[in-house]
């Protein structure tokens, strides 16, 4: 465990690792004072928790790895009692997620969404984290990245940013629960043309539509979502666990029959069967425009 320190300017960080499961290095003072691993980096400043997504090499793409990062990181806040959470990309990045792997797609015939993946898990923990956990948005963000952009309590962009969710692009049978964030969050209209198009919603109607509770200038970003997160982390912790989980409760509150839900299954199962969702995944990989059949 990594003792607090104070760095130059008096900001007190508590740097540290996460959940000891792959190599780090350590910056120097003046550098911030950043653990990082070669996929997240994480980092406390003025008790706000803030984790970066940190492989602009792969677009950030939402590797088995960079998710258990991201999972691990969460896991130390909470651990930590830290009251408020961002969830950002390095500095610079034109992608802030370019969402699930593909490439791990193509290496097995599971199902990518699944309640046992860890993708499905990472979102289960955004919303169990008994804080806030602010989107910070600057570039797009593609797939199963919006779903988890979705999942957190407070999206915060400016006007490089941008949202797509393209299962239809490569035939990928989306689940029940990633739809639902989506219905919870913009109402069913919107929820349909995002999925149906697998078009960007570019920043200024993200925010008109509700993806995005705060629009800024690229320039305010961080500033901005500090301050919310400060002044979130100010208030009372546990009122504010406990109407988090009132909002989960509520928000989830849409009991189906045992049928209906078979019925979801099977939708699913038809089309990761199919030779659509074959023909998306090799495309994707092969850098050419898919080929789709219908069946």
């Amino acid at each position: 465990m990594v003792a607090p320190r104070v760095f130059a300017g008096g900001t007190q960080k508590s740097v540290f690792p996460i959940a000891g499961r792959l190599l780090y290095k350590k910056f120097s003072a003046k550098e911030k004072g950043i653990y990082t691993m070669s996929s997240v980096a994480c980092e406390i400043i003025d008790n706000v928790g803030i984790i970066r997504l940190n492989n602009p090499g792969n677009r950030n793409a939402l590797s088995r790895s960079l998710v258990s990062g991201i999972l691990g990181g969460l896991r130390d806040c909470k651990e930590r009692k830290v009251p408020s959470v961002i969830l950002r990309a390095q500095e610079g990045c034109s992608v802030w997620s370019a969402g699930i792997d593909v490439t791990e797609l193509a290496l097995s015939t599971y199902d990518p969404f699944c309640y046992t993946e860890s993708l499905q898990e990472l979102m289960r923990e955004v919303q169990g984290y008994p804080g806030p956990v602010i989107a910070m948005v600057h570039g797009s963000v593609w797939g199963g990245a919006c779903d988890l952009v979705m999942t957190c309590d407070i999206v915060v962009g400016d006007e490089t940013s941008s949202f797509a969710i393209t299962p239809t692009k490569l035939a990928l049978p989306y689940n029940a629960s990633g739809i639902l964030h989506f219905i919870n969050r913009l109402g069913l209209n919107i929820a349909k043309e995002m999925f149906f198009s697998a078009e960007p919603v570019m920043a200024d109607r993200a925010e008109r539509v509700g993806i995005l509770n705060h629009l800024v200038e690229s320039g305010e970003l961080v500033d901005f979502t500090m301050d919310l997160a400060r002044r979130m982390a100010s208030r009372s912790a546990l009122a504010v666990s406990v109407i988090k989980e009132q909002f989960n409760l509520l928000a989830g509150a849409h009991p189906i029959p045992p049928d209906v839900f078979e019925r979801v299954q099977g939708l699913r199962r038809l089309v990761f069967e199919s030779h659509d969702y074959k023909e998306g995944v090799r495309s994707f990989l092969e850098k050419r425009p898919p080929v789709f059949t219908g069946e």
